[in-house]
């Protein structure tokens, strides 16, 4: 295994070789057996088997994603301060595998309580995972900054770990409820817990590998000393990380909100619930594909336009889903996987833009808190991704949606709404904020060659 060394400049910007790249890639694979599950589960998991209203539910995920406004900055401030021979972020991986996967089914399983029991359970145990996942998913989110100074090479390595992300959304949304099925011979709530205890295993070693495979290159400057305040008010000073803050919640919110009314749509609005795994399938590959092709696409695109064209597309597209006949299940399909594809770029792009603008923190000023500069990100995609489930919550309780029974058409207009027209205008926005991006190619090209010419003078 790698311990970390102090970088000089051709191994600051030596080309990474595909085994780390696959490496760190498959931590996202492990990542997305918790969070396909609770971008598209999670919800229907409260309302339909475990009891509570779709309003609390919605409610309970807002109010828990607020407690991480607090817990990703601090650990990110935590991280950045760590000290080990492995490194910085490696190390939270090896340790933080089997609670989460605890965590995990304690937040899946079902207690002989009240309704009050349950909600305080609820709170309680999915606060617990969240807190655990935050503990992993800073360091490793920060430990992409840190393996290459090579924007195109971060690009790769960031779209080698949303391919893998998107694989593991396909494969969680395909086998997950015959999993439930199967595991619990019947009963949901026995199979929900073999369920998430099987992920959890298979994601703590998936995490092993990108403790085992990957490299820690970059450092900060030597005579760096600063406070954690500090590091936060380099954020609020960096426009082009105060635009992608603000991009990363929009998103979120379109994705998680499509994700998240997938189930309700083909359940309740289609009746089709045999279509489920097919049509959460079909999006989880057209968003590995998309994600392929992220490399491909920099090289002739600068990032910035690259974004507003793909979410300017995800808006159109989805706001004609609208527009699609219950019964046009092909039309259907089709549409949602050319929405999967527009979106599966944003994802690898968002984060290496994340690493360009820790570099530009560093250019600007001199000091570099990569973990801070992800944390703030994580917490914004959380925040987002929470007020998505609220809002699909707080549509269906005014709606009228009572689970397990047909719905009235105005319940089932407002599914249709939140994975349509909602998610639709959410995504024009976050094309119309991607203007504000001042970091395009040229501008990288100099801040790449200007911290380049300083490492080399402090070696």
């Amino acid at each position: 295994m790698n311990g970390i060394k102090n970088n000089d400049e051709r191994d600051y910007f030596t080309p990474i070789k595909l085994k780390e790249k696959l490496g760190y890639g498959l931590g996202d694979l492990g990542f997305n057996f918790y969070w396909a599950n609770i971008s598209a589960f999670l919800l229907i998991f409260y309302t339909d088997v475990f009891g509570i209203s779709a309003a609390a539910a919605g409610t309970m995920m807002l109010v828990t994603r607020i407690v991480d406004a607090f817990t990703d900055p601090i650990m990110g401030a935590i991280a950045d301060r760590t000290k080990t021979r492995y490194g910085k972020f490696r190390p939270y991986l090896l340790w933080g595998g089997l609670p989460m996967a605890g965590a995990a089914v304690l937040t899946y399983t079902t207690p002989d309580l009240g309704d009050g029991g349950k909600l305080i359970w609820a709170y309680g145990t999915y606060t617990l995972m969240m807190l655990i996942y935050t503990i992993i998913s800073v360091p490793y989110s920060a430990l992409s900054g840190v393996i290459t100074a090579r924007s195109q090479d971060r690009t790769e390595l960031i779209s080698f770990r949303f391919i893998a992300a998107f694989t593991g959304t396909t494969l969680v949304n395909f086998f997950t409820l015959d999993l439930v099925e199967i595991l619990g011979n019947g009963d949901e709530t026995l199979g929900w817990q073999y369920t998430m205890g099987l992920y959890g295993i298979l994601a703590a070693v998936l995490f092993g590998i990108v403790f085992a495979t990957t490299k820690e290159r970059i450092t900060p400057p030597v005579q760096q000393k600063t406070k954690a305040i500090n590091d936060l008010k380099d954020l609020l000073k960096n426009r082009p990380w105060m635009v992608l803050f603000a991009l990363a919640l929009i998103i979120m919110i379109t994705i998680t909100m499509r994700a998240g009314a997938s189930i309700y749509y083909i359940k309740y609005y289609v009746g089709k619930p045999d279509l489920i795994k097919y049509f959460l399938t079909a999006y989880g590959l057209a968003l590995a594909a998309g994600a392929s092709i992220t490399p491909i696409l920099t090289k002739f695109i600068d990032k910035k336009y690259l974004m507003i064209l793909l979410m300017s597309t995800t808006g159109v597209l989805s706001i004609l889903f609208f527009f699609v006949p219950k019964d046009s299940i092909w039309l259907m399909f089709l549409i949602h996987i050319l929405i999967g594809l527009t979106l599966g770029p944003k994802s690898p792009l968002v984060f290496s833009m994340y690493a360009d603008t820790a570099d530009y923190t560093e250019w600007k000023t001199g000091r570099r808190a990569t973990a801070m500069t992800f944390s703030a990100a994580i917490f914004s995609q959380k925040l987002g991704g929470a007020l998505a489930s609220f809002g699909i919550g707080a549509v269906l309780a005014t709606m009228g949606y009572v689970a397990n029974e047909a719905q009235t058409d105005a319940t089932q207009t407002g599914i249709l709404i939140t994975i349509s027209i909602a998610p639709g205008a959410v995504a024009l926005l976050a094309a119309f904020i991607m203007r504000y991006y001042t970091l395009d190619n040229n501008t990288l090209e100099k801040i790449q060659t200007e911290l380049k010419e300083k490492k080399a003078i402090q070696q």
